[in-house]
């Protein structure tokens, strides 16, 4: 038996050690080419190693997620500030480059002071704050600081008359003639812009003290009170005549004690255009409460509520032109006060 038989196990064992070894030393040998064979280093693309894309990144990442990123409120001596921008959200208008705060700054929309956005929880960040409506009752954050009212509800607004517009004049044009007359009694005829026309004959003459007409559409809308003798200079003749002039009163709720003078006969449309009288009613809106665009009508000394659909009427329509109204209302203190309010316009109130 030879001695490697014998031995094996010996043998076996020292050759594992000298393998070992060898390798040992292969692997420190090669130790400073590693980086140039493998690439070690991320840096990229390039240096004999597989490409990896932006891989120089990669540290600048782990660092940043060892960061503390534990928010903490932030103070102003011992105010507290939630901002989590390092830019001004205000700026002075008068020196738009520097920093504006809001408790100790100049109005960022003066008049109005900061301390009114902040008390009211709005945000006076934007350049239309003060023409913006957050409770959506059609008046105006500047309307509301005006009025002192709370911006925030919609129950609360400055007085409805401030948003009342007036679009049009609806008026109705209309003439009554006489006719000729005997023993103090006249025949009359109507007729009005909208082709309404009443007729009393010479066989119905009215008297003194009786009310005419006696069918729509003005089914007893006058009263005659008399008449009576007066010279008169006609412009087409220059000469002066008697005319004997008509006097009725209108019996209408709103214009009841109205007296007209008509001639008697006035039966040319020359003179008639002359003798023209109108039922005026005003078209409104109320732009505001929900109520915008929504039209409703008002005849000339009538009273009116707002909304128009309120218990109260507390508006009076004074007078009414094509261009303008005039319209009585109670302020804040209930004494009575009147404004114009010119055509597609809103009245102009004063303090």
């Amino acid at each position: 038996m030879s001695w490697f038989s014998k031995n094996y196990e010996k043998a076996a064992l020292g050759g594992a050690v000298v393998l070992a070894l060898g390798l040992a030393y292969f692997g420190w040998a090669k130790f400073g080419g590693v980086e140039d064979d493998f690439g070690l280093g991320l840096k990229g693309a390039g240096n004999n190693n597989t490409a990896v894309p932006d891989a120089e990144k990669i540290p600048m990442a782990m660092q940043s997620m060892q960061l503390d990123r534990t928010w903490k409120q932030a103070l102003d001596g011992q105010r507290p500030v939630d901002l989590f921008t390092g830019i001004a959200l205000f700026v002075a208008k008068s020196a738009p480059d520097k920093p504006l705060d809001l408790v100790t700054g100049e109005p960022v929309h003066p008049p109005i002071p900061n301390t009114w956005w902040i008390e009211n929880r709005l945000d006076p960040g934007f350049a239309d704050s003060p023409d913006r409506d957050p409770d959506g009752d059609g008046f105006t954050n500047r309307e509301e600081f005006d009025a002192k009212t709370d911006p925030n509800s919609a129950k609360s607004h400055p007085p409805l008359i401030a948003k009342l517009m007036f679009a049009k004049d609806e008026s109705l044009v209309w003439v009554v003639r006489p006719g000729y007359g005997s023993e103090g009694k006249f025949p009359f005829n109507f007729e009005d812009g909208k082709g309404g026309k009443n007729r009393i004959t010479a066989a119905e003459m009215i008297g003194p003290g009786e009310i005419f007409f006696n069918k729509e559409p003005m089914k007893g809308r006058f009263k005659l009170l008399g008449s009576e003798n007066r010279k008169e200079l006609n412009p087409r003749t220059n000469i002066e005549m008697d005319v004997t002039i008509v006097r009725i009163e209108d019996q209408r709720p709103n214009k009841k004690g109205v007296v007209y003078e008509f001639p008697s006969p006035l039966a040319d449309d020359e003179r008639k255009n002359d003798h023209l009288k109108y039922d005026r009613t005003a078209v409104f809106t109320l732009e505001a409460i929900g109520q915008q665009g929504i039209e409703f009508r008002v005849e000339e000394n009538t009273t009116f509520g707002l909304p128009p659909d309120a218990a109260e009427k507390n508006y009076f329509l004074k007078t009414v032109t094509p261009e303008s109204v005039t319209v009585e209302y109670p302020d804040a203190a209930g004494a009575r006060r009147s404004v114009e309010i010119r055509k597609g316009s809103f009245p102009v109130l004063t303090p």
